[in-house]
C-alpha cells in the first residue's frame, strides 16, 4: 500500500511540462502508484518513486529522474522494475545505494592497483632517500613553521647509501614496478655485483633495498601481502652460503709501524674521542667492538 493519495488519472507528458514551481504533486495512475513529478523552485522537474520497504516497514522516497532528460515512459519503466525488487523483499533505494558502495569500493581498488603498478623501484627508493635517509624540510600542518629535519645518517652516510643504491638496484631494477620484483631478480642483482668482486658492496645493497621495501610496506605503498623480496633474497642466499662480508684481515703492524702510528695519532685530524679509542686498541690489542 503506498502511502499517498493517487487518482486514477494517469500522468501525461502535457500536464507535466505545464507544471510550474509551487504547484502540488502530480501522481501517475493505480498502474503506477507511487510515481511523483514535483517542480522545484527552479522550475526543474524531478521524478521519484514513494514506497514502503520491505526491509525496513519504513516510507521511503528515491529520485528516478529529471524530465524532459527522462521521458515519462521511462520512469513508469523504472517504477516497473523497483516494484519487481520490492516483490523478492528488496527495498529499491537500499539496493541502490549497495551498487553505488560497491562501484565506489571497486573503482578505489582500481585506482590503488593503478597506483601500485606505477610506484617502480626508483619511486621506492627515492621515497626511502628523501623520507628516511636524507636531511629533509617539513612544514608544521598547524602554524606553517617550516623546520629541518636530519636523516638517519650523517651527510657522508647519506650520499654513500644513495651511491649505493642507485649504483647497483636503480640501474638494474629501478624501471620494474616495486610490486613486480620478485626474489630472483634481487637475488640475481646481488650476484651480478659479487661477480664483480664488491663482496661488501653486495651486502651494502641488500641491507638497504631490504630497508627500502620495508619502509614503502609499512606506509601501504604496496599489497597487503606482498613479501619484502629482499628478505627473501637475503634468505635464500644464506641458505647457499653465499658470503658479503669482507675476508677476515691478517695484516698486522710491526713494531716499527706501531711506534710510527702513535707517535703521529697526537697530531692527526682525529676527535680526542677517536685518538683514545684508536690509541686503547693499539696498546692493548682489544677487538675495536669491545673498546
Amino acid at each position: 500500500m503506498e502511502h499517498s493519495k493517487q487518482g486514477s488519472k494517469q500522468l501525461s507528458v502535457r500536464a507535466i511540462e505545464a507544471m510550474r514551481p509551487g504547484d502540488k504533486v502530480k501522481t501517475d495512475g493505480a498502474e503506477n502508484t507511487g510515481l511523483r513529478v514535483t517542480c522545484g523552485s527552479s522550475g526543474l522537474k524531478t521524478f521519484t518513486y514513494r514506497y514502503r520497504s520491505p526491509e525496513t516497514g519504513k516510507l521511503v522516497q528515491v529520485k528516478i529522474g529529471n524530465f524532459p532528460g527522462m521521458k515519462l515512459a521511462e520512469a513508469r519503466l523504472e517504477v516497473s522494475k523497483m516494484k519487481e525488487l520490492r516483490a523478492k523483499g528488496i527495498c529499491p533505494k537500499a539496493e541502490r545505494d549497495r551498487q553505488l558502495q560497491a562501484e565506489k569500493e571497486a573503482k578505489a581498488a582500481r585506482a590503488k592497483a593503478e597506483a601500485v603498478t606505477a610506484y617502480t623501484v626508483t619511486d621506492l627508493v627515492e621515497q626511502y632517500l628523501t623520507e628516511v635517509i636524507e636531511d629533509r624540510t617539513v612544514t608544521d600542518p598547524r602554524t606553517g613553521e617550516k623546520r629541518r629535519v636530519p636523516g638517519a645518517r650523517k651527510p657522508k652516510g647519506q650520499w654513500e647509501v644513495r651511491r649505493t643504491l642507485h649504483n647497483d638496484a636503480v640501474r638494474v631494477l629501478g624501471h620494474k614496478p616495486a610490486a613486480e620484483v620478485k626474489r630472483k631478480d634481487v637475488v640475481d642483482l646481488i650476484k651480478e655485483i659479487l661477480d664483480r668482486g664488491a663482496r661488501v658492496q653486495a651486502g651494502n645493497v641488500l641491507r638497504e633495498f631490504i630497508a627500502a621495501y620495508e619502509y614503502a610496506i609499512g606506509l601501504e605503498r604496496l599489497p597487503d601481502d606482498f613479501p619484502n623480496p629482499a628478505w627473501l633474497a637475503k634468505a635464500s642466499l644464506k641458505t647457499a652460503r653465499i658470503r658479503m662480508s669482507p675476508n677476515k684481515g691478517k695484516r698486522v703492524l710491526s713494531d716499527k709501524e706501531l711506534a710510527s702510528v702513535l707517535a703521529w695519532l697526537p697530531g692527526s685530524g682525529y676527535s680526542p674521542t677517536q685518538k683514545n679509542v684508536m690509541r686503547f686498541t693499539l696498546w692493548t690489542g682489544c677487538r675495536t667492538g669491545e673498546v
